[in-house]
């Protein structure tokens, strides 16, 4: 099928189960932020499967072909799982700048980094057991992990990276075992730092994804629209991801309306087109959707788009969120239509 449609991870979780008004008030937690949950421990876990089943309902009913669970038990898209890893001091957090430049509390490294058990393929699991359509999950990448941790422990930024891919790659291997269709990896960070991503990025994501069996995809973008408002026409690192070993890459295009000729020089890739505009709460028309990814279309094949948001929904109100995926939703159906497929 021809353009298929997903969200890139986030959808926005309810205000019964996650204060909003906390969550968009700060930057977005590194380490955990228990206090962000409405329920005490005890109710948590069924109230996060509650919300998990809505999210996944509300991605079904506005016509997605491939669904995740909308990161819903997560505080942030990569704290559940940096924070679940061996070598980290939780109970004394480090600080980093974050993109933004602002100094965040984050896990503080203080010996080896090993993945002690897997983190996220219960969440998969029940994903795959409410749904049957094609499935995505998330994990972050190990680049913008240790951006996102203050190393007091490795005697270079480059060895840390590489034990974190060591993590990745088997919490991945751990997912497509237990079904998932697409796993992405998600590395903001190598936009915001692209010299480092370029010194030894990209080599810790292509360990992360040796030897992966399934369909891979890594998100790259400018930030969340609720934290970075400005976004550039172009970004400092994507055509290094010609070089990955993934099969997908997801951006960003409509908040930054970026310049689609980049995407000449990821050839052999599939590509995550954003074409919702999150940092504008009107709910724009399935043409305006479509025009976007024509934009991309002059440069990439049909076969080679999926439509997805610029980012995750995370910060949005779920009807503004409902209503964008729908309009993308309709969109794709009038570009099938237009290239044979309707």
């Amino acid at each position: 099928m021809l353009f298929p449609t997903t969200i890139v991870g986030s959808y926005p979780q309810p205000e019964w189960l996650i204060d909003r008004q906390k969550l968009a008030g700060r930057f977005p937690p590194r380490v955990r932020a228990r206090e962000l949950w409405r329920l005490p421990e005890p109710f948590l876990a069924q109230a996060q499967d509650d919300a998990t089943l809505l999210a996944i309902r509300f991605q079904e009913e506005a016509g997605l072909d491939i669904v995740s669970d909308g990161e819903i038990r997560r505080e942030s898209y990569s704290n559940r799982f940096a924070t679940a890893l061996d070598g980290v001091d939780l109970d004394n957090p480090g600080t980093a700048l974050d993109r933004s430049g602002h100094p965040n509390p984050v896990p503080r490294i203080v010996g080896r980094i090993r993945r002690r058990h897997p983190v996220e393929v219960e969440d998969l699991k029940f994903l795959k057991a409410h749904t049957t359509r094609r499935t995505k999950i998330t994990v972050p990448g190990p680049f913008t992990m240790l951006q996102q941790a203050q190393n007091d422990f490795y005697g270079s930024e480059e060895e840390a990276a590489m034990d974190y891919a060591a993590a990745v790659n088997e919490e991945i291997r751990d997912l497509f075992a237990a079904g998932a269709d697409v796993v992405q990896v998600d590395e903001p960070y190598m936009q915001a730092r692209p010299e480092k991503a370029r010194q030894y990025g990209l080599q810790a994501l292509n360990r992360a994804l040796e030897g992966v069996p399934g369909t891979t995809c890594v998100h790259i973008c400018f930030g969340y629209a609720a934290v970075i408002h400005q976004r550039p026409s172009g970004y400092s690192f994507l055509p290094e991801l010609a070089g990955c070993r993934c099969r997908q890459v997801s951006i960003e295009t409509a908040q930054s309306h970026l310049d689609t000729r980049v995407l000449r020089e990821l050839e052999g890739k599939q590509v995550l087109v954003g074409c919702l505009d999150l940092n504008d709460m009107a709910v724009e028309t399935p043409e305006v959707v479509a025009g976007r990814i024509r934009r991309a279309l002059d440069h990439i094949a049909p076969e080679d788009v999926v439509l997805a948001p610029d980012c995750g929904m995370k910060y949005l109100p779920r009807e503004v969120a409902q209503g964008k995926l729908v309009a993308m939703v309709e969109a794709a159906r009038q570009l099938r239509r237009e290239y044979g497929q309707g």
